[in-house]
C-alpha cells in the first residue's frame, strides 16, 4: 500500500543542534500511526517538516509516492496535509464562524460573502466535532478546548488526506476525548491518514495502528500497536521505567493536632460574571482535593474566583478560618494563595524572561532592598528551584521558552512556591508534557501536600485525580454537583456526576473527614 506521506532518512540541525537524526516515517490509507517521545525527541520538528514549515537539511518529504520537491506550508495544505497544532492557531479577534471560513472559501477580491452558506457550514463542522458555538462569538474569548475543537473543526472542512494532530486532547476532557476518538476512527475508515502525537500512552494504546518512538531525535522503533506495551513504551522513550508516583499521601496532622486544620472554607460561593453558583468545598493543611468537570463546567472559573481575577460575589470564602473578601490577585497572594493556570504558555510563564526572573517575579518584595532588585538574592532563590524541582536548563539566565513544556511547568509552579503560599491551586498542571515530567511533576504534588501544603487540583485527567485526590469534587454548569472520598472514586462515578446521570448532593464535612455520598 502506497503511503499518502512519508518521510526518508529526514535530518534537521538548529545551529549546530541536530534536532532529527535520520528518520524515516509514513502514514498509510486508513491508519492511525502514533509518534510518541519525551519532549525536545524531535516530534514536533517532525510535524514541521511534514507541512513544510521548515526544510529538512537532508532527506526526502513524498506525497503518494511522489517526492515533494520543495515542500511549503501552502503546497503541503493543498496536497491534503492539515495539522492540528496543541496551542490553537485562532484569530482571536474574528468570530468562529470568521475562523472557520479561512482556508475553506474561495473568491476574488470584492466578492459578496454568503453569510448564510457560512454559518451553514460552521454549524455543520462544528457538530462533527460534537460542539455547538455561538457562531458570532471571538474565537479569543473560548477556552482553550473550545478553541482546539474549532481548529479541528477547520481542518475536517479542508478534506485532508493526512491528519497532523499533536496533542489534540490536552486541553479535552475525557468526554469531549471520546468524541474525537469516535471522530478519527470515522476518519480512518473513510481512508484518511492520521499521525497522532500525544503524551498520554493510554490514548495511543487505544487508537493507534502502529506507534513510532523517537529518542533524542533519532527513531528508536516502529511497531504495530499489537506488539508493544505502555511500559515498553516508556522504555524506548527515556531508556528506563518510570515510576508515575502515583498515590496520595497521608493527610499531615502536625506535631499536636489529632485533625488536618482546613486552609480554605468555601460556603455557598457564587459569582454572575463566571456563572459559579453556591459551590460549598474545603481544603485541609496537606491535602489534595481534586476538581472533575467538562470543559466549561466551572472547574476554571472557580480557581479564577478564588485568585480574585473575577471575584465571588455570593456567599463566603474562609482562609485559615477567616472570612475573606478576594477582590484582586494581588489580595489573594497576600492571603497566602497561589495559581498557576492551565495555559501555560499565556500565562505560566513569560517565554523571553529568564528562568531566574520568571522564578521570582510573584515574590519581587522578598528579592529587593530598598525598592531594588537584589540579583544575587533573585539567582540565589532561582538556583534553590532549579535545584530542588530538578529543572533541566542550560542556565538560570536562559530564557524559559527555550526549555521543554515540563520544565516551563516546574519554572511555573517554581514562581508560585516562592511566595510561600498556604494554598495552591493547580489548573491541569500536566497537560502537554512528556511522561517523564509528568512522573516528575506528580512526585512534587505529593512532596508538598506531605508538607503541609494545601493543594486544589484542576485536571481532566481522571486517571491523575484518582492517583493523586484524598477527596474529588464534581462540577457541572458552575456548581459542585458530587464529592466523592479517595477510597470511593472511580472514573464510572465521576463521569456519571459530570454528566448528570446520578445527582449526588454534596454533605456537610466536618474538619477533618473525608467526604461521603449521600
Amino acid at each position: 500500500m502506497t503511503p499518502l506521506l512519508s518521510l526518508s532518512d529526514i535530518a534537521v540541525a538548529f545551529g549546530g543542534v541536530q534536532a532529527v537524526r535520520g528518520v524515516s516515517f509514513d502514514v498509510r490509507p486508513g491508519e492511525v500511526h502514533a509518534l510518541v517521545g519525551e519532549n525536545g525527541a524531535g516530534k514536533s520538528t517532525l510535524i514541521r517538516v511534514m507541512t513544510g514549515a521548515i526544510r529538512a537539511n537532508s532527506g526526502t518529504v513524498s506525497i503518494a509516492g511522489q517526492p515533494v520537491e520543495r515542500p511549503e506550508p501552502t503546497r503541503m495544505r493543498a496536497l491534503g496535509v492539515a495539522p492540528i497544532y496543541q496551542q490553537p492557531a485562532l484569530l482571536p479577534d474574528l468570530s468562529v464562524a470568521e475562523n472557520l471560513a479561512f482556508g475553506l472559501e474561495q473568491g476574488r477580491a470584492l466578492r459578496r460573502i454568503d453569510w448564510r452558506a457560512r454559518r451553514a457550514r460552521a454549524t455543520g463542522l462544528l457538530a462533527r466535532v460534537g460542539v455547538s458555538l455561538d457562531l458570532d462569538r471571538p474565537a479569543g474569548t473560548l477556552r482553550m478546548a473550545e478553541q482546539q475543537l474549532v481548529e479541528i473543526a477547520r481542518a475536517l472542512g479542508t478534506q485532508a488526506k493526512v491528519l497532523l494532530l499533536d496533542e489534540p486532547t490536552a486541553a479535552l476532557t475525557d468526554v469531549e476525548a471520546a468524541r474525537l476518538f469516535t471522530l478519527v476512527r470515522g476518519l480512518r475508515a473513510d481512508g484518511v491518514g492520521c499521525v497522532y502525537i500525544s503524551h498520554r500512552l493510554e490514548e495511543v494504546m487505544a487508537l493507534a495502528d502502529r506507534v513510532s518512538v523517537l529518542r533524542d531525535g533519532r527513531l528508536m522503533a516502529t511497531l504495530p500497536i499489537g506488539e508493544v506495551t505502555r511500559d515498553g513504551m516508556v522504555r524506548l522513550m527515556v531508556g528506563r521505567d518510570v515510576d508515575m508516583g502515583l498515590g496520595a499521601p497521608p493527610l499531615a496532622t502536625g506535631d499536636s493536632v489529632a485533625t488536618p486544620k482546613d486552609v480554605l472554607t468555601l460556603r455557598d460561593v457564587s459569582c454572575a460574571a463566571s456563572r459559579i453558583a453556591g459551590v460549598t468545598l474545603r481544603v485541609a493543611a496537606g491535602e489534595i482535593v481534586g476538581l472533575a468537570g467538562l470543559v466549561g463546567a466551572g472547574r476554571t472559573e472557580l480557581a479564577r474566583v478564588l485568585f480574585g481575577l473575577t471575584p465571588a460575589d455570593g456567599g463566603s470564602i474562609a482562609i485559615d478560618g477567616k472570612a475573606r473578601a478576594i477582590r484582586t490577585p494581588a489580595e489573594a497572594v497576600r492571603l497566602g494563595i497561589a495559581y498557576v493556570p492551565e495555559d501555560r504558555r499565556q500565562h505560566g510563564v513569560i517565554g523571553a524572561m529568564s528562568v531566574a526572573a520568571n522564578t521570582t517575579l510573584a515574590s519581587l518584595g522578598r528579592v529587593a532592598r530598598f525598592g531594588f532588585l537584589d540579583g544575587a538574592a533573585e539567582r540565589t532563590t532561582a538556583q534553590r528551584f532549579v535545584g530542588e524541582f530538578a529543572i533541566r536548563t542550560p542556565s538560570i539566565d536562559a530564557a524559559v521558552g527555550t526549555l521543554s513544556g515540563g520544565n516551563q511547568q516546574k519554572v511555573a509552579l517554581a514562581r508560585w512556591l516562592a511566595t510561600k503560599p498556604r494554598l495552591l491551586i493547580l489548573d491541569e498542571p500536566t497537560q502537554g508534557v512528556d511522561i517523564g515530567a509528568k512522573a516528575e511533576i506528580h512526585r512534587l504534588i505529593r512532596t508538598l501536600a506531605g508538607d503541609g501544603l494545601a493543594i486544589l487540583l484542576i485536571s481532566s485527567e481522571l486517571t491523575e485525580l484518582l492517583g493523586l485526590a484524598h477527596r474529588i469534587g464534581v462540577m457541572r454548569g458552575g456548581r459542585l454537583v458530587g464529592e466523592l472520598a479517595r477510597a470511593e472514586a472511580t472514573e464510572e462515578r465521576l463521569m456519571s456526576l459530570a454528566l448528570g446521570h446520578t445527582p449526588l448532593p454534596v454533605r456537610a464535612q466536618q474538619p477533618g473527614h473525608e467526604a461521603r455520598l449521600a
